[in-house]
This record gives structure tokens, C-alpha cells and sequence, in this order.
């Protein structure tokens, strides 16, 4: 395991050192929503989207973001969410229509598939592309919108051919997909026009996939003797049935009770270092991520206390029949806040006046374009 370094544990040096005279400060994300008022957004969200058939799905997005945004401060100042909620429900009603014509021709003409799931995934990264682009407009800090450019052929190898890698590889790529993706998220990003760079070492990324990889070998090491053992057994089964002294179901039952035993704790342990692993990616990709050359992100996620979470946040919410959602979604956000600050070269006030005085224009006109939040 790599050792944690002050802000996160993949720490690198900063690609644009500040001049003498320039001083540098750090500057921590806080959360500052509380469980109590957000279930009262909540609650209200899952009834009217209930009463409405989910039409009110998209107004509830729309409350949930804002609070969230408008929660979430660097510097003193909050983020802005302004999407239109009409923006939310075209965009989700457009993908639906896809979603349902996309299964009834499968049902109905099952050989179209061979034409259409290669059209369905050619289609996923231009979805993901605008999602992206969408979600980066709406979005504003001191009054200043950020934008995405990204392209959809950096979309389809971040995201199909950077899937297909990691599965085809049994994991072994999976840093290379994730350097894919989280670049392609990153930096193709800018606030007020200024740049945000990124670009996240593989060497790191290995590294904080090597403790996820050598848990995951383990379990199946383990798994492996376990079949063995189970295949020596079900073979003494064998014999005794086939000489008339067992019952056949009692096999088959035998069999179907230890696949089960077998596979729920590779279930669980494969969702476990994947928790793992996408907490260290985001350290090593944020800590790679600088703005405007001056300005470089921290992320400091403790991997065991974020799995920990998760896992907990899930249990507690499912035993609550979800009313510990509202609480589980306001821990995640203070957890992740307080693990992620903003290293800043020089006066960040100064700074910001200068990108409102260039920037404020930039975005203005984007609120009422790029119509709509496909969801992906």
C-alpha cells in the first residue's frame, strides 16, 4: 500500500511552482448539509415522485443537486446547480423511448440485436458525452459556469473500449481504462474559460491497484480449493448414488447450497476491492489535477474508511427500508469533502476576481442550450 502523503496518497509534485511572491495556501472542501433538512427534501422528492409515476423525478433531481451544490463550499463560497427541471424529464423521457424501442424490436425480432446492440454501444459514449457537457454547464462557483469539450471518440475509449479492456484483461488493464477516463472527465474541463489539466501517472494507478488485485487473487485461490474440496465431495456423492445408498436430490440440493456459499463471498469481496480501487484512482487523478496551471486539487481518501462507509451506508439504508438514505448521502458528502482541498498558488480571491471579470460571460448564454441531462 502506498504511504499517505499530507493531502492524499498519491501526491505529485506541482507542474508550475509559484514564483517567491508568491504564497501558497490550501484551501479544504466543507460540506455543510445536515441530515435533518435534506430528509425533508427527500421525503417529499419520493412521494411526489411516486404520486406522479416518476414525472416529478426530474424536479427532484434538480432540489437534491441544488442542496447538495449549494452545501458544498470552497473558500466561503458555494457551488450553483441551474439546471431547469424540464431540461431533466426531456432528456430522461428521450432516453426511455430508446431504452423501451431498444428492447420491444429485441423481443419482437431477436435477430435485430446483431444489429442493434453494436448500435445501442456505438450510441452509450455520445449519451455520456452530453451528459457530461450538460451537467458542466449548469454548474457554477462565485458566479462563473464551468464547461466540458469534451469529443465522443475520447468518450468511446474512455468508456467502451476502456470496459472491454479491464473485462478482456481479467483487471490486469484496468488502471490504463481508468487513466482513460478520468482524463477524459478532467481535462476537458474548464471554468470560465481557463484550463484544467490532468493527467493521473499510470505507475500510481498500478499502485493503488495492486492491493485490490492481490485481495481479489486471494478470494479466488481460496474459492479455487474450496471447488476441489467440493468437487471431491460431490464425486463421493456420485459413487453413493450410483450405488443405490444416497438420494439424487440430495445431491442436487448439496450442489446448489455450496454454489451459492461459493459464489456470495466472491460477490462481496469483488464488490469490496472495487470500492477500494476507485478511491485510489480518485486520489491519484485529482492530486493530478491542476487549473489554469497554478492551482492543484488534493484528495486525501483513506480507501479502508471510504469501503467502510459505503458498505455501511448500504446495510443501513436497506435494514431502513431507505429512510437512512437521506443520512447515508449527507455522511458520503461530508467524508469526501473533508478529504479534498484546493492547493493555491498566490491570492485566490484575486484570482477569481480576474476569471469573473473574463469569465462571467463565458456560460451565461449556455443556460439555455444544450438542452438536456440524458442521465448517463
Amino acid at each position: 500500500m502506498a504511504t499517505t502523503q499530507p493531502w492524499g496518497r498519491a501526491a505529485e509534485p506541482l507542474s508550475s511552482q509559484p514564483s517567491p511572491a508568491q504564497a501558497t495556501s490550501v484551501e479544504p472542501f466543507v460540506f455543510t448539509g445536515r441530515t435533518s433538512e435534506y430528509f425533508g427534501i427527500w421525503i417529499v422528492n419520493v412521494l411526489l415522485t411516486i404520486v406522479t409515476l416518476g414525472i416529478y423525478s426530474a424536479w427532484a433531481k434538480v432540489r437534491r443537486l441544488r442542496y447538495f451544490y449549494g452545501n458544498t463550499h470552497l473558500a466561503g463560497s458555494s457551488f450553483d446547480y441551474h439546471a431547469r427541471p424540464v431540461q431533466v424529464l426531456i432528456g430522461r423521457i428521450i432516453v426511455l423511448v430508446v431504452l423501451m424501442v431498444y428492447n420491444v424490436v429485441l423481443n419482437v425480432v431477436p435477430p435485430a440485436g446483431l444489429v442493434l446492440v453494436p448500435l445501442f454501444v456505438l450510441a452509450l459514449p455520445w449519451f455520456v458525452m452530453r451528459g457530461l457537457r450538460f451537467n458542466a454547464r449548469v454548474t457554477s462557483f462565485r458566479n462563473v459556469r464551468f464547461d466540458f469539450h469534451g469529443g465522443y471518440w475520447g468518450a468511446f475509449r474512455a468508456y467502451v473500449l476502456g470496459g472491454a479492456v479491464t473485462w478482456l484483461t481479467l483487471g490486469i488493464l484496468a488502471p490504463v481504462a481508468s487513466r482513460w477516463m478520468w482524463r477524459y472527465m478532467l481535462a476537458n474541463t474548464t471554468y470560465g474559460g481557463r484550463p484544467i489539466t490532468s493527467d493521473p501517472a499510470l505507475r500510481k494507478l498500478y499502485g493503488q491497484w495492486l492491493l485490490p488485485a492481490v485481495i481479489l487473487l486471494a478470494t479466488i485461490v481460496v474459492l479455487g480449493l474450496s471447488a476441489l474440496a467440493l468437487g471431491s465431495a460431490l464425486y463421493a456423492l456420485y459413487e453413493d448414488v450410483s450405488t443405490g445408498t444416497n438420494d439424487a436430490d440430495a445431491v442436487v440440493v448439496a450442489i446448489l447450497q455450496v454454489l451459492t456459499t461459493s459464489f456470495l463471498p466472491f460477490i462481496v469481496i469483488l464488490a469490496i476491492v472495487t470500492l477500494i480501487y476507485r478511491a485510489g484512482t480518485r486520489n491519484v487523478a485529482l492530486n493530478a489535477t491542476v487549473v489554469d496551471g497554478r492551482h492543484r486539487f488534493r484528495s486525501a481518501i483513506h480507501r479502508g474508511r471510504f469501503t467502510w462507509i459505503t458498505v455501511t451506508n448500504l446495510i443501513a439504508t436497506v435494514l431502513s427500508l431507505g429512510l437512512a438514505r437521506p443520512w447515508a448521502a449527507i455522511r458520503m458528502a461530508k467524508f469526501l469533502a473533508a478529504a479534498t482541498a484546493l492547493e493555491v498558488s498566490g491570492s485566490l480571491d484575486d484570482y477569481l476576481g480576474d476569471v469573473q471579470d473574463t469569465g462571467s460571460a463565458v456560460g451565461a448564454e449556455y443556460m439555455d442550450v444544450e438542452g438536456f441531462d440524458f442521465g448517463f
